[in-house]
């Protein structure tokens, strides 16, 4: 494992010696070491009352590699990640191939298709390719997934253009298990764990995206298309997985906005559409809609509401109703506590979600978030005995402080709180839950730069 640091560290000491007699090229060099404890009673859903606490550190270390030169840039990016003891201390192999471990996270390439040493009127068009983050508006439906560990990427290509404040951007991406010989059959179920909103772990075997922005004098507008398709499969008699010839298409697609709306004011606002066919095959007819604001009280605090709202579906519907957030972040939307969207499952009901977000900037290196969540189930829910019960799921307190020590190390600790209630626990499965559930953790941060 430190082998594979150490000759990164000597591949880009050498790209820097290559380099050095060609004045415009530019190298980077940068690195994160970021270990997160954790002291979770019912993080991700509530516990039964026969649980207990959990409490353990996990740790990031990532290795960043840049080049950019004459039409091209090279980026690559090579990552460790794991829980303090995973290994015994004589060990320095992963014990358990399925755990996280050293992996690249990033690795590609750029290519200008446009002379950068012979316009100058800022027109940007080029191929971007290889493993890659994709970032798009506020990450809901495409995001890197940083608060993970292992964030998220794609293996994908890009096209790219801009012009003037215009963004426009064609992505896709095809996805295979292995080199074949024949055949294109693609087990979209990784043998790792599982983490994503997309059905909790199912890859695509296809995706093609379209994105258009453009920026605002008081914020910038969007609009994205993306289509994900999904091997097809079969279940025998002993419900055994068989993928089969033949994909799922699914089309998710719609506008982005962000503005000012006078001096203190800033709203924020998107809805999306979602259609096709879900991974399982069924037919795909959900929605869901977001709008949130925030208003300067001060220069130190802000506060504002909002409201968030994923369409779902009942039992015995014939169509899927229930909204899939696709790749994105949902960390940073549905709770710290990651009850919904975040590898946790609740049902096919959908979620209400109306919160009330507050910051404090202390000093410059201070900041504190103070959230406020009241969530309920989209659709209705009923038990075993087809009894209905009360859509409320519950509240969330999240209390959230960051202190920026210098530029290249941080600290964030954390103190969060949910109010599950029965219905909650009808649809995560829990039987004799507790009344209350809690979180906590601090996080290190150092980002150090080593060649700029």
């Amino acid at each position: 494992m430190k082998s594979n640091f150490y000759l990164l560290l000597l591949v880009a000491a050498g790209f820097c010696l290559l380099g050095s007699h060609n004045a415009s090229a530019q190298f980077s060099l940068s690195g994160q070491l970021r270990t997160r404890s954790e002291l979770l009673h019912g993080q991700g859903s509530p516990l039964s009352k026969s649980d207990k606490a959990a409490f353990f550190t996990s740790q990031r270390t990532r290795l960043n590699a840049g080049y950019k030169g004459y039409r091209t840039q090279f980026f690559v990016a090579v990552q460790d990640v794991r829980v303090w003891g995973q290994d015994a201390s004589t060990n320095n192999r992963i014990t358990n191939p399925a755990l996280n471990g050293l992996m690249l996270h990033e690795a590609w390439g750029e290519i200008s298709l446009l002379d950068t040493n012979q316009t100058k009127l800022g027109k940007e068009f080029a191929l971007k390719i290889g493993r890659q983050e994709l970032l798009y508006d506020d990450s809901r439906l495409l995001g890197n997934l940083d608060w993970l560990q292992q964030a998220r990427r794609h293996d994908a290509a890009l096209l790219k253009y801009g012009f003037k404040g215009l963004t426009a951007h064609i992505g896709v991406a095809y996805n295979q298990n292995r080199e074949l010989r024949t055949g294109t059959l693609y087990d979209g179920v990784p043998n790792g764990y599982a983490a994503g909103t997309n059905g909790i772990g199912t890859m695509y075997k296809s995706m093609q995206f379209a994105y258009l922005g453009k920026k605002l004098k008081q914020g910038n507008a969007s609009f994205l298309i993306l289509i994900d398709d999904f091997q097809k499969y079969a279940l025998d008699t002993a419900g055994v997985r068989t993928i089969k010839n033949g994909t799922n298409k699914r089309v998710t697609f719609g506008p982005y906005l962000q503005t000012k709306l006078g001096k203190a004011w800033n709203l924020t606002a998107s809805a999306y559409y979602q259609a096709g066919k879900d991974k399982d095959g069924k037919s795909l007819n959900a929605y869901m809609y977001s709008v949130k604001g925030m208003y300067g009280v001060s220069r130190v605090f802000s506060i504002g509401p909002g409201f968030d709202y994923t369409s779902g579906s009942t039992n015995g519907s014939r169509k899927n109703s229930t909204f899939d957030p696709l790749y994105g972040t949902p960390h940073k939307f549905w709770g710290q506590m990651d009850y919904f969207y975040a590898a946790n499952g609740f049902g096919k009901g959908g979620l209400a979600d109306f919160y009330i977000n507050s910051v404090i900037k202390a000093t410059e290196k201070l900041s504190i978030a103070i959230d406020l969540h009241q969530f309920s189930s989209a659709a209705s829910i009923r038990n075993a005995k087809d009894e209905k019960l009360s859509a409320n799921f519950g509240e969330e307190l999240d209390i959230i402080a960051t202190y920026n020590l210098t530029k290249t190390i941080s600290f964030q600790g954390g103190y969060c709180t949910f109010l599950p209630t029965n219905s909650l626990a009808q649809v995560k499965a829990v039987k004799d839950p507790q009344k209350m559930a809690n979180w906590a953790y601090l996080m290190i941060n150092i980002k150090p730069e080593f060649l700029k």
